[in-house]
């Protein structure tokens, strides 16, 4: 049987919608959740994800804007994340995500290493994107584009 890793990716984004979500300019984005949801809980790679009894993640809000939606999910590797994200149909729903989100002003999503038998909270979200915003890529928080490596499994 495989060792399992000591460590976990976790990612965070959040995106300020153009319009309440239950608004008809919402209904598009709104109506194509439960099949990027199931199509994320299939990827290769994909550990959890934050949901509700909804099967999504619309209903938490970690912010005093209630227009702020929140992802947080756990995969086994920065490349399975990657893969999910730009290589299959959810990349439709990035190509199109300015039709029903505006354009951040600062940092909208971060990586970083979780203990594997951790799930991560929306406040660990939130403050991971803060440290990011603050510092900068970081071990703490990092990007696709600056990416750290798993820490060394503890002894």
């Amino acid at each position: 049987m495989p060792e399992q890793p000591a460590f976990h990716l976790a990612q965070v984004n959040i995106a300020r919608a153009r319009f309440p979500i239950d608004d008809p300019g919402m209904a598009d984005f709104m109506s194509q959740l439960d099949q990027i949801n199931a199509l994320a809980d299939e990827a290769p790679g994909f550990v959890w994800r934050l949901q509700d009894d909804s099967g999504n993640a619309t209903n938490f809000q970690p912010y005093d804007d209630p227009r702020i939606l929140i992802n947080l999910s756990v995969w086994k590797s920065v490349d399975a994340l990657f893969e999910f994200v730009y290589k299959t149909g959810h990349s439709e729903v990035m190509r199109r995500r300015y039709d029903w989100f505006e354009k951040p002003n600062a940092p909208h999503m971060c990586l970083w290493w979780t203990p594997a038998d951790e799930h991560p909270t929306t406040l660990d979200g939130t403050t991971r994107l803060l440290h990011l915003s603050q510092y900068g890529p970081t071990a703490s928080a990092f990007t696709f584009k600056e990416r750290f490596s798993a820490p060394a499994p503890r002894m």
